[in-house]
């Protein structure tokens, strides 16, 4: 034992690897979801309830209502305490289907009432409950079953049976792709012709990622040129998806000069890459070469998700530099202040982050199926329980359209920088506090003097738009607010024409009065149509005539146009 190794602590070193590498093990068979914290939201109810005789009361009242309900000549259709798909049919009304469609929703009604409004439970544990709660009584939903399910019934007796087997064969296909890594159906969609199409040359590349500039569509161009940072855990050309939805060619045609950011998918070597890294080799690096290149002096950047998190990390630190070179800053569904961050919360506790970071640290960075785990449960009924339903009972197969594609095409993050992102920002909130550090300064969010666009979307469940909404708290200075239709995708992504779109929109300017999200909703009425046209409205407003059109990369300066868009990093897997 004399030549053992002890770290700081006092303690073996090899002990702490032997635990990380046992929790690893635990996250891989969980898909990264931490069973502490379940369990420990178990216990915390059952203390408080079993304190709480007046609420057992109330729930044995509840049951006993309900079973009378159901006992009542008729069994006449309950109905739910919140509107349901699942039973939207009209056969879920017919006898015996409405009785058990009116039993599993009471149930479910009651158990939401039981992990709810006890006194003295933490929050936290009682909005993980519920959810994990909910989530179970979900799998036994009638509609789940064949032989419940009026309308699979129906479908079979129509087809004699060749839905099954038709749904047979999608599920045999589905789970042949799963074992063999084998991509979905593009459905004829193809990176650089259907997808991520809009002419344009790659003028930067770093480790991290390819910068690529749009060629010109209009005689002139504002001289602010506009940069757009997209999440790293995401492909961008979810903004640059088939023609006539591509944010990127609407907003060129609008006489924009564009610069995108295509970040690299990272590799287990890249796990020791931080968000200081990301910073320097992504919007920093961007924003000196958008300059050199244009010879602007003023760039309207705009962020989607992280992206607009990364940013807004930057435009702190400028304004802290007293660096004016951001004309704007516009944010899509992205969030600055993580205390109320919605159902994704759930996922994100002490016990959860350490999971995740002992998970990463085994292999070098978090797989995108491990980080889809918590964003499918967010959503099981959709995607989940409802494909069920359609693709292997009902034999339907959806025709792939663009932004599935998109969906399916997957990226990774490093360990370093996803730990110190749900550490820092998400678990911590440090950036919304004043105490998130960088290069050695506190950053303060009340420093920034730039106008602000804030989109948020009205059903997102990754940035809920009271989140984003929060911007204007936090800052002192002029902020416009959009909330449009949709959630975190369909709502960005939500093109002049699109049928059934709305949104809202309004300007606080610095010296006016705070309005919270509710007083806000309330007093802005919504407009019919898409938001885009409101937002280059927004940002013409904000610059300077149009003039000449800018060199495509400048060579002489160290910018050479290096291959065609959309770029190499685009297209790793």
């Amino acid at each position: 034992m004399s030549d053992m190794k002890w770290n700081a602590e006092g303690a073996p070193a090899y002990g702490q690897a032997l635990d990380r590498a046992a929790r690893a093990a635990i996250a891989g068979m969980t898909r990264g979801l931490a069973p502490s914290v379940l369990a420990t939201a178990a216990l915390d109810w059952m203390m408080h309830l079993a304190a709480a005789p007046g609420k057992q009361a109330e729930l044995w009242e509840k049951a006993a209502t309900a079973s009378a309900a159901l006992m009542q000549a008729g069994l006449q259709p309950h109905e739910a305490p919140v509107r349901d798909r699942r039973y939207a049919s009209e056969a879920w009304s017919r006898q015996p289907f409405a009785a058990l469609r009116d039993s599993f929703l009471l149930t479910e009604d009651w158990w939401q009432t039981a992990t709810t409004g006890l006194r003295g439970m933490d929050r936290a544990h009682e909005a993980a409950l519920s959810f994990s709660v909910r989530q179970m009584l979900d799998v036994w939903s009638p509609s789940n079953n064949p032989f419940l399910n009026p309308e699979v019934l129906a479908r079979t007796t129509e087809t004699r049976g060749a839905n099954l087997m038709q749904g047979a064969m999608n599920f045999a296909g589905d789970m042949a792709r799963l074992a063999t890594g084998v991509p979905m159906d593009e459905g004829g969609f193809r990176i650089g012709e259907t997808l991520a199409a809009t002419p344009g040359k790659v003028v930067l590349r770093t480790h991290l990622m390819e910068l690529i500039q749009y060629s010109p569509t209009t005689r002139e161009v504002h001289p602010e040129p506009v940069l757009i940072v997209p999440a790293w855990i995401m492909k961008y050309y979810i903004l640059d998806l088939s023609e006539q939805n591509s944010l990127v060619r609407w907003l060129v045609a609008q006489g924009f000069t564009v610069f995108m950011i295509s970040w690299r998918n990272p590799e287990s070597e890249d796990r020791d890459l931080g968000l200081i890294d990301y910073l320097d080799q992504g919007p920093r690096a961007a924003l000196k070469a958008i300059q050199t290149i244009t010879g602007a002096p003023k760039v309207h950047a705009a962020g989607y998700c992280l992206g607009g998190t990364l940013l807004s990390i930057m435009a702190a630190r400028m304004a802290h530099d007293h660096d004016e070179r951001l004309a704007s800053m516009t944010l899509f569904a992205a969030q600055v202040d993580f205390s109320e961050a919605g159902e994704l919360a759930l996922f994100i506790s002490e016990a959860q982050v350490a999971l995740l970071e002992d998970m990463m640290w085994h292999q070098g960075y978090l797989d995108s199926d491990q980080m889809s785990g918590a964003f499918t449960l967010l959503r099981s009924n959709d995607l989940i329980w409802s494909r069920m339903i359609h693709e292997y009972m009902m034999g339907e197969r959806p025709h792939p359209n663009d932004l599935m594609t998109w969906n399916a095409d997957s990226t990774r993050m490093p360990y370093r920088m996803h730990s110190e992102y749900l550490r820092h920002l998400f678990l911590e909130n440090r950036f919304a506090e004043g105490k998130f550090e960088l290069e050695g300064h506190a950053l303060s969010l009340t420093e920034l003097r730039l106008p602000i666009l804030a989109v948020g979307t009205e059903t997102d469940h990754v940035a809920p738009w009271r989140s984003v909404f929060k911007i204007q708290r936090l800052t002192e200075t002029e902020t416009t607010f959009v909330l449009t239709s949709g959630g975190h995708n369909a709502g960005i992504v939500s093109e002049p024409g699109h049928p059934r779109r709305h949104f809202r929109i309004a300007t606080t300017g610095r010296d006016d009065p705070y309005r919270d999200a509710d007083e806000w909703f309330a007093e802005t009425a919504p407009v019919e149509g898409s938001w885009w046209p409101a937002w280059g409205a927004w940002l013409a407003e904000r610059s300077t005539p149009k003039g000449k059109l800018p060199p495509m990369g400048n060579a002489r300066s160290g910018y050479p146009a290096l291959c065609e868009a959309p770029g190499t990093y685009i297209l790793q897997r």
